[in-house]
């Protein structure tokens, strides 16, 4: 190795991508003296619209951490330096795409030192960083919890999600009841994903009229039609809803009203009505509300659709989303009814012209054939920004909705 050539490389915040420019650091998952492999996950880095993990570029050994958990770092600043043995190339520093590194790990000049070995319940270099997915360190962290006080069972004691509940049920705090010591009230900084929806809320209605539609549709032979999907071979391990078959209709309901699926442009005084459907989902998830967008929706069938729905919420609920599932929707739907109430207003996601929320679907009187009858009913909920969809739009495009719940032979009839 020339004299005077470092060895050593600083990783730098990676573009994130979706226009992101910072991103807070929640927690190193090595520290220095630590022997890193290629594409390693090193950090965990909140942004505005996820958690995720950053790997590592280059294998070598950890000479130094730059910057530490819980503070903001813009794009491009370093944030760990590694000792790769290897001379660089074209400068120390290298940012990277998040899930992507060099195809081959740099070829060693030495014998790595080795770590002795810990036993499976024994936490990192530090005795601070216990073993524990993203999510479950995210939901620790947002409940003020140190994992170190938190008994891993867990494959080489993993603290699961579990483990953290049961901690959480046994750690009784005493509410005060006399005087005003900091005890009597709690105060939680605002940031990454929650700090962005706040801002995202309060520009939707700043800048967009908003009004909206209301109907109650009797949704008894949809409710049948999911019992026999669930039951049909065809959707073998497809989890089938309600809200798959309210997402399949607003689709097909977009091809005769495409103002519901626009934008105002401001910059340049245009309207743009979007030829695909993005739809995004709303999912109640351990950062706060969170909407995943299916991409292309329009060229799912139901079960593609149903299916998509499914594992984009289960991966809203794990902390597992990536910026790019959050970004880009064209229309939302929230199901409301999840928390057990009849319907809600929803607020406008920035850019898009409409939102569709679905109450719970319960069994009420209503009148059949001339009579009246218990039935599955639902209330829908259809907000939209009133610069790109007049009110006779709205309402159609939630009545051909309706229709497709009260009778879904309608499915067919519209493709």
């Amino acid at each position: 190795m020339p004299a005077g050539v470092s060895t050593v490389r600083r990783f730098l915040l990676p573009d994130l991508g979706e226009g992101l420019t910072e991103a807070e650091i929640v927690s190193w998952l090595v520290s220095a003296g630590d022997e890193v492999a290629l594409n390693q996950a090193l950090l965990e880095v909140e942004t505005e619209k996820a958690v995720v993990e950053l790997p590592s570029p280059f294998a070598g050994t950890v000479i130094e951490v730059l910057a530490g958990a819980g503070e903001t770092v813009a794009v491009g600043s370093p944030l760990i330096a590694i000792d790769t043995d290897e001379v660089a190339g074209a400068g120390d520093e290298v940012p990277m795409l998040v899930g992507y590194g060099p195809t081959d790990a740099a070829p060693s000049r030495r014998r790595r030192r080795a770590h002795p070995a810990r036993s499976p319940a024994e936490p990192r270099r530090g005795g601070s960083r216990p073993l524990a997915a993203p999510p479950v360190r995210f939901m620790a962290r947002q409940n003020g919890v140190d994992l170190a006080d938190v008994t891993g069972h867990g494959p080489d004691g993993i603290i699961t999600r579990e483990d953290l509940a049961a901690h959480l049920a046994g750690a009784v705090s005493p509410v005060p009841t006399t005087g005003s010591g900091p005890e009597r009230e709690s105060r939680t900084p605002v940031r990454g994903v929650q700090k962005h929806m706040a801002a995202a809320m309060v520009q939707s209605v700043a800048t967009a009229p908003q009004a909206c539609v209301f109907l109650t549709v009797d949704a008894t032979e949809t409710v049948g039609l999911v019992e026999r999907l669930r039951r049909n071979r065809h959707f073998e391990g497809v989890h089938v809803t309600v809200l798959a078959l309210v997402a399949r209709a607003m689709v097909l309901a977009l091809r005769d009203h495409p103002a519901l699926n626009s934008s105002w442009d401001d910059a340049t005084a245009e309207i743009v009505t979007k030829h695909y459907v993005d739809l995004g989902v709303a999912v109640a998830g351990p950062q706060g509300l969170l909407v995943p967008t299916v991409k292309d929706a329009q060229d799912m069938s139901l079960r593609e659709l149903a299916a998509a729905l499914a594992e984009l919420a289960d991966r809203a609920r794990a902390a597992r989303c990536t910026p790019a599932d959050l970004s880009g929707g064209t229309i939302t739907v929230t199901n409301v009814g999840v928390f057990g109430v009849d319907g809600g207003v929803p607020i406008l996601n920035p850019g898009e012209a409409a939102i569709l929320a679905v109450g719970t679907v319960q069994r009420r009187p209503w009148e059949f054939e001339g009579e009246v009858a218990l039935r599955d009913v639902v209330v829908l909920t259809l907000s939209f920004d009133h610069r790109l969809v007049d009110g006779r739009a709205a309402s159609l495009f939630l009545r051909e909705v309706g229709d497709v719940l009260t009778d879904p032979v309608n499915l067919i009839a519209l493709g």
